[in-house]
């Protein structure tokens, strides 16, 4: 069981740090760490035996420790007290703004690090242009006390990736800041970039224990393709293979009695559109006129269970915590707007609790289903994608049958669903956990690297 500490500095020069007698058993630490800083200092038992460590101003003052007053976590390794975790939190598209640090995704940032007192852990949000690759330092922004502070801190203990998009992504510098955290200073970097769909379905289709969730799925190749699952299955969905929050996403349905197809989407204005055809040629000519076929993916059409007459979907979240475990962390409902090929909230989806959509026996029963599906697809992804993973966000339907389906999942989901009034306290859980997880690659880092770097 880890404990936490209060960490106090006190007006003094002293190379001496005051610590629970606790700490101090046989072979007791000499030296004290915080971030990638360490310095050589005597452990004497705190006079008071009370459970904090306290430092003089010097010390604090060599390790570069802010001085928030949060109770910390401590890790003791060969003869080293480690404090914190340190965890950066590295994004792009800072502002020169003080209020607006992050543009419209500051208030995010600020609620993100507003967790540091309850998981015992000290985040910071930092870009490419804060490190100090001589001095070894990033002036990181703290939040604390609902302003936004600037410190410079030694590196972190562990990497929080929150890029903003996959153009971010690619962009050489930051990709090479990346490469060299990780492999120069072996810091684990948990999140790593935006899932690609094709790329996700093929790697869960090795994995049986998941393959059920997975609905056909296929690089578009021709219209020969859509006619044959148009044939199967009544209806199929065009995708872009790095689409996000809905873009881009076309049903095509076929109508076996007049041999007419039709396409819903939503146009550049933003109105959802329903249009037929005759062939599937036309319809092709006509929508995606402008568009790039070769990045799309075709995929199954589900009939889901509906309400009141408009498709539902499912969005889960799932968390590691601080002992690396799955959780399920958020569920809520998803109903698609009146003639969207989607439910997301921007095409006039609407967001609900399974409770308010379905009877209690069914609610239940839902949930379950839909939590076992999240929780063994989280794991699957785990085993079958590169890099340390910490959050998800799945996209899953019920079919009329009472059978899961995967649609979508998302390494940096989105946060939508947490402006139902009854979903409040799991945006709380998400962003606790998503700290939390810090604790235990911090732990695994410094006691078991072994583990995580296999």
């Amino acid at each position: 069981m880890r404990k936490r500490y209060l960490i106090e500095v006190v007006q003094n020069d002293q190379l001496i740090v005051f610590c629970p007698p606790s700490l101090l058993q046989e072979n007791g630490p000499k030296r004290i760490a915080f971030g990638s800083n360490s310095m050589a200092v005597e452990f004497l038992p705190h006079p008071d035996r009370k459970d904090r460590i306290v430092m003089s101003r010097v010390i604090q003052k060599e390790l570069q420790f802010p001085e928030f007053k949060l109770p910390l976590h401590v890790f003791l390794d060969n003869q080293t007290l480690y404090i914190g975790p340190l965890v950066g939190i590295f994004t792009a598209g800072f502002t020169l703004l003080p209020d607006q640090l992050l543009g419209e995704r500051t208030q995010f940032f600020s609620k993100l690090l507003s967790v540091n007192k309850n998981v015992g852990a000290l985040a910071f949000v930092f870009g490419e242009q804060h490190i100090d690759w001589e001095q070894g330092t990033i002036e990181g922004y703290f939040f604390h006390d609902g302003d936004w502070e600037q410190r410079e801190v030694p590196f972190p203990n562990v990497i929080y990736d929150r890029l903003p998009n996959r153009r971010s992504e690619g962009i050489p510098k930051l990709v090479k800041v990346k490469k060299r955290l990780q492999q120069e200073y072996l810091i684990p970097w948990y999140n790593p970039g935006f899932f690609n769909k094709l790329d996700i379905y093929e790697r869960l289709l090795q994995d049986h224990s998941v393959d059920k969730y997975l609905p056909e799925t296929h690089p578009f190749t021709s219209f020969s393709l859509i006619e044959r699952m148009l044939s199967k299955y009544g209806h199929v969905y065009i995708k872009p293979k790095n689409g996000s929050l809905g873009f881009g996403i076309h049903q095509i349905i076929f109508d076996k009695n007049t041999n007419d197809y039709y396409c819903r989407y939503q146009d550049d204005d933003g109105a959802n559109r329903l249009q037929k055809f005759h062939s599937l040629e036309k319809l092709f000519e006509r929508v995606f006129a402008k568009q790039s076929l070769e990045k799309m993916v075709v995929q199954q059409g589900i009939h889901l269970v509906r309400n009141e007459q408009r498709p539902v979907d499912f969005r889960i979240h799932t968390n590691k915590d601080e002992t690396g475990c799955w959780h399920v962390s958020a569920l809520a409902a998803k109903i698609a707007g009146p003639g969207s090929p989607t439910t997301h909230k921007r095409s006039g989806g609407e967001i609900k609790t399974i409770s308010e959509i379905f009877p209690a026996e069914d609610a239940g029963m839902f949930e379950e289903k839909l939590s076992n599906a999240a929780l063994s697809l989280s794991h699957a992804l785990d085993r079958n994608v590169e890099g340390i993973i910490g959050e998800i966000g799945f996209d899953l339907g019920i079919d009329r049958n009472g059978d899961v389906w995967l649609f979508e999942a998302n390494s940096k989901p989105g946060r939508s669903i947490f402006s139902h009034p009854e979903l409040k306290e799991f945006d709380l859980l998400t962003r606790k956990l998503s700290l939390a997880f810090a604790v235990f690659l911090t732990e695994q880092a410094l006691l078991h690297p072994e583990e995580l770097y296999q």
